[in-house]
């Protein structure tokens, strides 16, 4: 039994659809088919998500929400027509959203509310359309389908129970097609995953079935093991490591959310990214091990957006505590860090932009001056972080000189090392400027 999940772009009009319906039937082993909302169609188009969130705020804000509400039923009608359904489903579709709009929820659970009717409408027209080519198929809410969630509207987390309700879907002889991205709290609640969340819902349903295998479709025939936009046609990577994949959708891949195989690779299901658009196509696996070869490395991941706070005080490591303390006063103020690389006297705190705005700073460095007595602090912005990812690095020699002498060719000036006991990466820390010509030396340096 197969769970095969299609992204926004695999369900983002009529053509689409029909290619997502002909990958069911081309294997009978697809019996559980997890969608996103409908994405966009062409490059200056705009996902049904982002409709819904505009709508939201139309509606919050008590303004008219009349043009959004059409965008919307606009593009669903656009699909139903196209694959000739019953005029009930466009019906059904705008019911569930005005029915939402009026409902009694609180404003925070309506927001989750109204950004998963794209989900939710996708779910039905699929399995509108399956039933219209005769296929036995049903859509079925995430409540019937078990997947059970905490009370964290916009980033609920799965519940260990939801696996043994999810597990009997099994006993089910037609195709269910469950929409993304949400669940429902014991309480009947529904509230939503973080965004992304459509890939950690197909990882959950394969987990809770026990699936033999997890397909991801989406409108990429592998994962490349450089970002595209910055290398041209670089190589493809035919097989992964959950460990790897990990670390590459952190640092910037966009192909997976970072949550996402959490589940599937509790469960030890392999993973298959494939193309709506070319099916056949080998794609990328990601499994639990695999054979190293002469090369490690397996990926280059990059992302901007990264800021660096850094303390120093003479004798640093004799004094107890201080590191606690100073991650407590972050703590204190609601801010997560991404990694803390140290030496004797000095500790950094690599912090993403966003968790610290300007004046959030200024607090932050006067309390850690008034209650840690440093000798310096200060913030430097504009940072980005690079990860060369591949299991077995750590034994294979030459990697880090390898990678350092790629920086001095891209005459980019290294601001930051950090591997300590990490297996899988090797991260670097430079100015924002310099990523992209870092990126390719290092790309020319691992494989070309």
């Amino acid at each position: 039994m197969k769970v095969a999940k299609f992204g926004g772009s695999s369900v983002a009009s009529a053509e689409q659809l029909k290619k997502v319906a002909n990958i069911i039937m081309d294997d009978s082993d697809r019996r559980a088919i997890v969608v996103s909302a409908p994405g966009k169609r062409f490059k200056e188009d705009t996902k049904v998500t982002d409709l819904l969130i505009d709508l939201g705020q139309a509606y919050f804000n008590e303004d008219s929400y009349d043009y959004q509400l059409e965008q919307v039923m606009v593009r669903f009608k656009e699909i139903t027509e196209q694959l000739q359904l019953p005029e009930n489903v466009l019906k059904e579709i705008k019911q569930d959203l005005e029915k939402v709009l009026a409902s009694e929820y609180s404003d925070e659970l309506k927001v989750d509310a109204i950004k998963a009717i794209g989900e939710d409408s996708s779910a039905k027209v699929l399995s509108a359309y399956l039933q219209s080519l005769g296929l036995e198929a049903t859509y079925l809410s995430p409540q019937e389908a078990g997947i059970i969630v905490s009370d964290e509207p916009g980033s609920a987390q799965i519940l260990d129970e939801s696996f043994d309700e999810i597990y009997k879907l099994r006993e089910r002889k037609e195709i269910v097609v469950i929409p993304g991205f949400f669940g429902y709290t014991k309480e009947g609640k529904l509230v939503t995953f973080s965004r992304g969340g459509s890939d950690i819902t197909g990882s959950i349903v394969a987990a809770g079935i026990k699936a033999d295998l997890y397909e991801n479709f989406t409108d990429v025939d592998s994962v490349y093991c450089v970002n595209p936009t910055i290398v041209d046609n670089p190589k493809e990577i035919t097989a992964l490591t959950y460990k790897e994949m990990r670390e590459l959708s952190y640092a910037g891949f966009s192909v997976f959310h970072d949550e996402a195989l959490i589940p599937a690779f509790k469960a030890s299901i392999p993973v298959c990214i494939k193309n709506t658009n070319n099916p056949n196509g080998l794609g990328t696996i990601i499994v639990s091990q695999k054979e190293t070869g002469d090369n490690p490395v397996v990926g280059i991941a990059s992302d901007t957006g990264f800021l660096s706070l850094y303390v120093s005080k003479y004798l640093m490591n004799r004094e107890l505590g201080f590191g606690r303390r100073l991650l407590h006063i972050l703590e204190d103020e609601c801010i997560s860090f991404e990694h803390t690389p140290s030496g004797i006297d000095d500790l950094s705190v690599i912090i993403r932009e966003s968790q610290l705005s300007v004046e959030k700073e200024q607090k932050v460095i006067e309390r850690i001056k008034a209650e840690l007595d440093p000798d310096m602090v200060h913030v430097e912005r504009n940072l980005a972080l690079i990860m060369i990812v591949g299991e077995g690095m750590n034994s294979t020699i030459g990697i880090a000189g390898k990678a350092t002498a790629a920086f001095t060719e891209a005459n980019v000036n290294l601001e930051m090392i950090n591997q300590g006991s990490s297996e899988v990466s090797l991260m670097f820390g430079i100015k924002a400027s310099g990523v992209n010509n870092a990126v390719k030396a290092l790309y020319k340096s691992f494989f070309e």
